[in-house]
This record gives structure tokens, C-alpha cells and sequence, in this order.
């Protein structure tokens, strides 16, 4: 896991900051943007700090009063796993790309998709322009709102343009979302290697980075892509995808499928083979085929057709938020942490943002999850960040 003060000292990181207030009933209010520097109505010594780490990108800080100006807390609401770190920490890292509403589905494509029972789908499902007909295989049970369906084999809802609304107007904008995501990874340029092992990158280990290729590209073995959890990959191939039956995407480092992103312009699209395993964001102009027992931790976005058989098909968990903060009389704090149910989870406590003491790592069964630092009132400032192990 990447460090936060390695990325705080990181000299060409880029920096946006949104401050925050509270009072004592933790009702916020906005109080001043950091591009305003006179509007930033903010305690001197924290001020300075920031001054000291403002290359950590994309921090909200959130300041609860106690009523006593020497007690307050200042807390910071942690994103990703750490301090709402979202992405590059050196010039020339790769952005994310943006999937914007498409990013609310675990599968979404234009012209239907198709199971062969039993598949495990965890995440929502949608069409679009093509209706409900095309959802084969699912044994579709519509919910009464008659804005979505269910199914046995997925944890989520399916959802087609034939649906009540807002339906079709949520999967008219998905889809718009969805190609505006295709055209923004193919457009990526300054690529850090072409055509990388003539398109065979069986065996290899990753480095995170712009990769472009302009014929299929194949993964005869297992593959490794190595590197913390904000770092990104994005895959530029100008054919098609295919690995190889039982073989497997890997991720060390702390990589993150949710920053994998495989833009494929080929006529056939993927291809998954039996019982392989994939990482990343597939977004492809063709169709996406996973053959009997192969499974994606990712999403599937296709501009044609996803075709399953049997498979696994999981949605990357989303890093852990902050929600309202509060601090007692006390000095007590209360935080409330949007998680993945079921998912082990640290919360961390820092007086400066480099040394971190871990408070507790609980299992949460529900989101968001509520908890209280009792002992918060040994300090005076305090920052917090919650993460995956």
C-alpha cells in the first residue's frame, strides 16, 4: 500500500481542496473554496500544514466545533485508502477514466444481454436502445414500480428502456456515458509502450501506465499488473481480446480493478476462455463473450451484446467515504463510513498527516457503517482515513 505522506511529499501530485464546516449538530455548510485564498476561514496551524502536504490531490476537510476553540477537531474525510487521495501522485500518471453514469452498472450494453444459467452476477444489469426481450436467460421477475426487474442469479436489478420511468431516461444517459468513456480511453495519448510483446503479454508483469497496441492482443498466460491502489492502466487495442482457458489476470501491490480499463475497438470484441479470470473496465465497441466458468472483476460495457455462460461477474467495490462527522462535548467522535458490506475495513487516526494509528479494523455487515473514536479528546486535531487491507 502506498503511503500517504510519500504521496503528500510528491512534488508534481496536483491539489484541490473543499472546505468544510460543522457546528456542534454536524449540519455543513460550506464555508470557502482553496482557489479563494482570503475566504478560507480556517485555524492558522492547520493552514499551515496543508500549506506543508497541499500536493495530496482531491482533500475535503471537515472542521467540527465543540464550543471550545482550543478543543476543536479537525477531521479529514478519507476516500480511497487515504484522505480522499483519488488519483495520479507524479506528473504524467494516467487519469481514470471517466464512466460517468455508466459506472452504476456491472454489465450495460446496447444490443442485449444473454446468460446460460447458473451465472452470479453482483451489480446492476441495463439495456439500452434494445427493450427488455433482450435480458435472455435471467427468468425475469419485474418489480411492482415496473422500473426495474429481478433475478435469482444477479445481487442488484436489471433494468431495460422498455421500464417505467425514469428508466429509460437513466440508460439513455448510461449508454451516452458509456461512449463518451470509450472515446475518452481511446484518445488517450503519450503512451508508455506500443505494441508490447507484438500483442502477447502472457506472462508479464505490468507496470501501471498508457498501453497502446494496434492489432488483437492475447494472454496465453497468466498476466500481473503490479502497483498501488491509485494507480491506473488503461489499454489502448485496436483488434480484439482473448485469454486463454483456466488463466488468469492477476493484481499485486494493492492494484485496483476499478482503475483497469481495456478499451477494445475490434469487430469481435472479448473473449474470456473457460474458467479464466479477468480484472478491469472493458469497454469495447464490438460484443464481450465469457465462455462456461470464466469470471471478470470489473464491469462489461459493450456498444453491442454481453454474452454469459455460467459465469462470475463482480462489481470493484468502491473505496470507503466519510459522511457527517461530529464531535461530543466530550470529545468523543462519531464517524460515518460508506463501505462494501462484508469487506474488512481499517480506520486510521493521524495529529499530521504522515504517522497513522490504526483505531479498529471491523467487518461491517451493512453501509454505511457508524462508529465512535473514544479517544479523540487526547488531541486537539485529529485526521482520519478509512481502507482496504
Amino acid at each position: 500500500m502506498e503511503s500517504c505522506s510519500n504521496l503528500a511529499r510528491n512534488p508534481e501530485a496536483n491539489t484541490v481542496f473543499d472546505w468544510f464546516a460543522a457546528d456542534d449538530r454536524a449540519s455543513f455548510h460550506r464555508v470557502a473554496h482553496p482557489a479563494t485564498r482570503s475566504r478560507q476561514r480556517v485555524n492558522t496551524g492547520i493552514t499551515n500544514m496543508i500549506k506543508r502536504k497541499r500536493k495530496i490531490k482531491n482533500m475535503r476537510i471537515t472542521t467540527t466545533k465543540t464550543g471550545n476553540a482550543s478543543n476543536r477537531a479537525r477531521l479529514i474525510a478519507g476516500f480511497a485508502f487515504a484522505v480522499l487521495i483519488t488519483h495520479n501522485a507524479a506528473l504524467g500518471a494516467q487519469l481514470p477514466v471517466n464512466l460517468g453514469t455508466a459506472g452504476s452498472y456491472v454489465i450495460l450494453a446496447k444490443s442485449g444481454i444473454s446468460t446460460v444459467p447458473p451465472s452470479a452476477v453482483t451489480g446492476d444489469l441495463g439495456v439500452s436502445p434494445i427493450d427488455s426481450t433482450a435480458l435472455t436467460g435471467f427468468s425475469l421477475i419485474l418489480d411492482g414500480s415496473g422500473q426495474f426487474s429481478t433475478s435469482s442469479q444477479v445481487t442488484g436489478k436489471l433494468y431495460a428502456p422498455d421500464y417505467a420511468s425514469p428508466t429509460p431516461a437513466n440508460l439513455t444517459t448510461a449508454v451516452s456515458d458509456m461512449e463518451t468513456a470509450y472515446t475518452d480511453a481511446a484518445g488517450r495519448t503519450l503512451p508508455d509502450a506500443t505494441e508490447l510483446g507484438s500483442g502477447n503479454i502472457g506472462g508479464m508483469t505490468l507496470a501501471p501506465g498508457l498501453y497502446k497496441w494496434s492489432t488483437d492482443l492475447t494472454i496465453p498466460t497468466d498476466v500481473t499488473f503490479s502497483g498501488g491502489p491509485n494507480d491506473v492502466w488503461i489499454f489502448q487495442i485496436a483488434g480484439n481480446i482473448s485469454i486463454a482457458g483456466a488463466k488468469s489476470v492477476i493484481l499485486s501491490g494493492g492494484a485496483q480493478a476499478r482503475n483497469i480499463f481495456w478499451q477494445v475497438a475490434g469487430g469481435v470484441g472479448v473473449a474470456l476462455g473457460t474458467t479464466s479470470h479477468f480484472e478491469g473496465i472493458i469497454l469495447t465497441q464490438a460484443g464481450i463473450t465469457l465462455q462456461t466458468g470464466a469470471s471478470i472483476n470489473g464491469r462489461l460495457l459493450a456498444q453491442t451484446a454481453v454474452t454469459l455462460d455460467a459465469n462470475t461477474v463482480t462489481v470493484p467495490p468502491s473505496p470507503p467515504s466519510f459522511g457527517p462527522v461530529a464531535r461530543a462535548s466530550d470529545g468523543t467522535v462519531t464517524l460515518v463510513i460508506t463501505n462494501t458490506p462484508d469487506r474488512v475495513l481499517t480506520v486510521q487516526y493521524s495529529t499530521d498527516l504522515i504517522s497513522w494509528t490504526t483505531l479498529f479494523t471491523p467487518t461491517p455487515t451493512i453501509s454505511p457503517y457508524v462508529t465512535s473514536d473514544t479517544s479523540a479528546s487526547a488531541d486537539a486535531m485529529r485526521f482520519y482515513r478509512a481502507l482496504y487491507p
